[in-house]
């Protein structure tokens, strides 16, 4: 069974409920990522934990009469049959993007009632812009929840000594084997929290497919709640349906996966998916240092939000079961997926993109699969085998970039090489096993210390 509190949110929640200069939080996911269950864990935490889940009317109404907050929480308390303690007490306002009220209403607390500390979530928070509601600035903050890691993976799985292993970035080459046996596995089912605690609890990767189609299922009868109109509506399913084998891949909006929608629709049904969290295109830049802004002219790569449904989407499952290295399957594109997603992991902010790079000169094809911000540095990430002489790619943006840092990530063990590129330049190489991804931080940083 999944232990809710070994996901890494909730050091993020404790840090916040911690700060001085706190406001409410408002939490962004897409649906069923697990934003209720981990809440209700940490409202365990305080001595007071009120729960109110907004998609039902009654507990929506408790917003609307005219009232002073004092007034309002004491209805809160009340209708959840709390009584009131000493101590700290939590406010988790559930699917609140059905009161308009209760979401004008976060401000007050954070200015009349700073000792109350409050949680807003819901699936569906992009519905406010089309209702014309938005969060009140500057009174709110903002934090992402994305699907498990494979450091929670393993936790769920009961291998804590692995996962502090990865996290000290201390794992014995005698173990590498077995760990990367267990990433190609998190590869294949991803990290929604049902598919982890099904898998945990009977390790059937077969009966898994139940859950994604009910989940594709789930987003595509999502549509219709955030989709502005019918065209849209039939274009958003459109991308859940025939979109997933494009993950990893640079893509065309106009005529998007064989349909006949035009670029303009295709780029809005996929920006409604973005804030929804389900999907994000990612825009190359052409320049190696900060600031390097997504060149929006070139063509995007397309990142889902978990790989296992993309395996089971694109019919990828049996491909993947079968392979030892997960580089060589569907061209090494569900491996840049996987990348993708536990770079996601190494940061909280709903705002977090990620980055990669296209030569600016005519007739190149040289392009770096991810580019990772640290400080003011953007360090060049390749998923890729073989020799560090065909890194063609890799060496370019070396030649270019005010650093002396590169990785590569791949099957093996981790190593560094010093690497000299074709003009003279030298830099180290970082080969990192697909496991320390959730790490690149820690490992760069180490390399400038």
């Amino acid at each position: 069974m999944v232990e809710i509190y070994q996901r890494d949110a909730l050091t993020h929640l404790r840090a916040w409920k911690d700060k001085t200069d706190r406001k409410p939080l408002v939490l962004r996911g897409a649906r069923q990522v697990g934003k209720t269950t981990l809440i209700n864990t940490f409202g365990k935490e305080f001595d007071n934990y009120l729960y109110l889940n907004l998609e039902r009317e009654e507990e929506a109404e408790l917003f609307e009469p005219k009232q002073d907050m004092e007034k309002l929480i004491t209805s809160i308390y009340l209708f959840c049959n709390k009584p009131k303690k000493e101590g700290t007490t939590l406010l988790f306002i559930d699917e609140i993007q059905n009161s308009a009220k209760a979401v004008s209403l976060l401000r007050y607390f954070y200015e009349k009632e700073p000792w109350l500390h409050v949680i807003a979530a819901g699936s569906m928070l992009e519905n406010l812009e089309k209702q014309k509601i938005s969060f009140p600035v500057g009174r709110v903050e903002y934090m992402a929840l994305r699907p498990f890691s494979f450091l929670e993976f393993l936790s769920a799985l009961g291998e804590n000594l692995l996962a502090e292993a990865i996290r000290t970035l201390s794992v014995p080459e005698a173990i590498h084997p077995k760990i990367l046996s267990l990433f190609n596995t998190y590869t294949l089912i991803g990290g929604m929290p049902e598919v982890i605690k099904s898998y945990v609890k009977n390790k059937d990767i077969v009966s898994l497919n139940d859950i994604y189609d009910t989940l594709l299922t789930g987003y595509r009868d999502d549509v219709e709640k955030y989709a502005p109109n019918d065209t849209m509506t039939n274009v958003i399913r459109y991308i859940i349906q025939y979109g997933m084998p494009f993950a990893a891949q640079e893509i065309k909006l106009g005529d998007f996966a064989g349909s006949t929608y035009k670029a303009r629709e295709v780029g809005e049904a996929f920006r409604i998916l973005e804030k929804s969290m389900l999907a994000e295109l990612v825009y190359p830049s052409t320049t190696t240092a900060i600031p390097a802004p997504p060149e929006m002219r070139r063509s995007p790569k397309l990142l889902w939000l978990d790989t296992g449904l993309v395996n089971y989407a694109s019919g990828l499952q049996k491909e993947i079961f079968g392979a030892t290295d997960i580089l060589d399957v569907y061209k090494g594109k569900i491996a840049e997926q996987i990348v993708g997603q536990e770079i996601a992991t190494t940061d909280k902010h709903y705002t977090y993109k990620r980055h990669f790079w296209t030569r600016d000169k005519k007739g190149s094809d040289a392009e770096m699969d991810f580019v990772y911000p640290l400080d003011s540095l953007m360090i060049p990430v390749e998923v890729k085998a073989g020799s560090n002489a065909h890194l063609k790619s890799l060496h370019i943006y070396m030649d270019s970039c005010p650093h002396k840092i590169a990785v590569r990530v791949w099957s093996q063990p981790f190593s560094v090489n010093e690497v000299v590129t074709s003009l003279g330049k030298s830099f180290s190489l970082l080969n990192i096993p697909f496991y320390y991804v959730g790490q690149l931080r820690e490992l760069i940083s180490a390399q400038f210390s």
